[in-house]
């Protein structure tokens, strides 16, 4: 369903057909009603608001043959618009609407205007779907017209717009199929953001050669497609020194590589590429708002495939940071490519702090299941940062231990470390431990392992199922709190 909305100063009920939206507070009650309805739709709206079951977020009335009234209870509490937003067209889409009115100045609130931009931002978030490869698309438009005397902040709706196109953004990413988004091909897309004014470098197989991210390189020499490392800068504070740095995980279709995963659910594996295109969709919402901040983000682009020329268990390769590493299962593959690209980003950028995104491991969703992602950090302040800026957007993260007893358990007899804890056990911890092994000068570092939050088989809060785009508000918002 294709959304438009448009903001307008006045309007008059008698002239309005379709769906008309008010929002009612927790005692029931609906401000400046009264110089919106006249006597007779007063009453008829008394009586429909008298017989409503408190209970119900939403109900309907009809009162003409071409208008229905919608009220929407707002909570004592409310702070996520774009949840009511979300939870709006949702009901608009099941009751077959597409004609809305929406009386903004009925919700109590200090800052109204801003509730009805980010109840808009949570409908747009809402409709979006993956219909790329369907032969019948859904071509039906939901006309949204907003209510409200305020004046629109236009600075706000252009940041808010931002996000939902980098949010989208790597939906799309997420949702192609292996075939089409193999590493050749991503790499080649992330160049045409260069329009928007961000700064693309491709480092193809032959100059990683010469680079020696071999623990990257091992994971794609399966594959018949190139193996990537690409930069992507956005510049937009010439007085701040060092960049903030994000780091993704972009192995563009996982079998597991010689150490096979089960057939059922492989299929899935195309998302293994989704803590990458976090990252592309944060540097695609900063450049579009022309965030006053400079970013480098940084992905690693494989495909880890079975051939005659696939890594082997037992493999010792060494890393770009010059630490050797025993290659024990090549189902963990994620945490090669992101040790190269780690170390790569941290020698070349010399950045403030390094966030990197991965779906790492399944011993995160069972731990966390789909509600948290799971965060791992050296850095206290940067920890908080980050957990303060998912509970703001709804993209939430929960801290898990770090400890130097955990290295033990990757400690490998033939190489500096393993890729696998074979005695069992804290699954996660130990594969963000391996990774910091890899941040080499100390720098502020933050692990997300985003493995239950990348894809859905159930519609969340703010999307439908599939690709969910996580993380792209959670680190929009972190990056807007404090650093610019």
């Amino acid at each position: 369903m294709i959304l438009k909305e448009k903001y307008v100063k006045s309007a008059k009920l008698d002239n309005l057909s379709g769906s008309i939206i008010f929002f009612a507070n927790k005692h029931s009650e609906i401000r400046n009603i009264n110089k919106i309805l006249n006597q007779t739709q007063s009453n008829l709206f008394k009586k429909n608001l008298k017989n409503n079951n408190k209970k119900k977020e939403i109900f309907s009335f009809d009162i003409s043959h071409d208008q229905k009234i919608i009220i929407f209870s707002l909570k004592k509490h409310q702070n996520s618009f774009e949840k009511t937003g979300a939870r709006l067209f949702e009901f608009f889409k099941n009751e077959n609407l597409n004609k809305i009115h929406i009386f903004g100045d009925t919700i109590e609130s200090s800052n109204n205007i801003k509730c009805l931009h980010e109840l808009a931002h949570g409908m747009k978030l809402k409709s979006y779907s993956f219909d790329k490869y369907l032969t019948k698309k859904d071509t039906e438009t939901l006309n949204l017209n907003i209510i409200t005397k305020e004046r629109v902040n236009l600075k706000l709706i252009k940041n808010l717009n931002a996000v939902e196109k980098g949010v989208n953004f790597t939906k799309d990413l997420v949702s192609e199929p292996g075939n089409v988004l193999h590493p050749d091909e991503y790499a080649k897309r992330l160049t045409f953001l260069r329009k928007l004014g961000l700064k693309i470098t491709v480092y193809n197989t032959n100059k990683l050669k010469k680079l020696k991210c071999n623990a990257l390189l091992g994971v794609g020499q399966g594959s018949s497609r190139g193996s990537y490392i690409v930069t992507m800068e956005w510049n937009g504070n010439k007085k701040q020194k060092k960049p903030l740095a994000f780091v993704g995980k972009g192995v563009c279709f996982d079998t597991g590589g010689i150490s096979l995963k089960p057939a059922r659910f492989m299929e899935d594996m195309t998302y293994d590429m989704a803590g990458s295109a976090v990252v592309v969709g944060l540097l695609k919402s900063l450049a579009l708002r022309k965030a006053k901040v400079n970013v480098v983000g940084v992905v690693g682009l494989v495909e880890n495939m079975v051939s005659g020329n696939a890594q082997r268990p037992g493999d010792i390769v060494k890393s770009f940071s010059g630490k050797t590493i025993e290659v024990l299962n090549t189902d963990a593959e994620g945490r090669l490519v992101l040790a190269d690209a780690i170390t790569f980003t941290e020698k070349k950028f010399k950045p403030n702090l390094i966030i990197d995104l991965a779906t790492l491991t399944g011993a995160i969703v069972v731990a966390l299941g789909s509600e948290y992602a799971g965060l791992f950090s050296n850095d206290d302040k940067l920890s908080k940062k980050l957990f303060d800026a998912g509970e703001k957007v709804d993209e939430k993260v929960w801290r898990l231990p770090l400890h130097e007893n955990y290295d033990k358990l990757m400690n490998s007899k033939n190489a500096d470390m393993q890729n696998i804890n074979y005695v069992g056990g804290a699954g996660s911890t130990t594969a963000a431990q391996f990774l910091q092994r890899f941040i080499i000068n100390k720098t502020p570092w933050a692990h997300l392992d985003i493995a239950g939050m990348a894809f859905s088989k159930y519609a969340g809060s703010l999307n439908s199922s599939g690709a969910t785009g996580y993380g792209v508000r959670l680190l929009d918002k972190f990056v807007e709190d404090n650093y610019e």
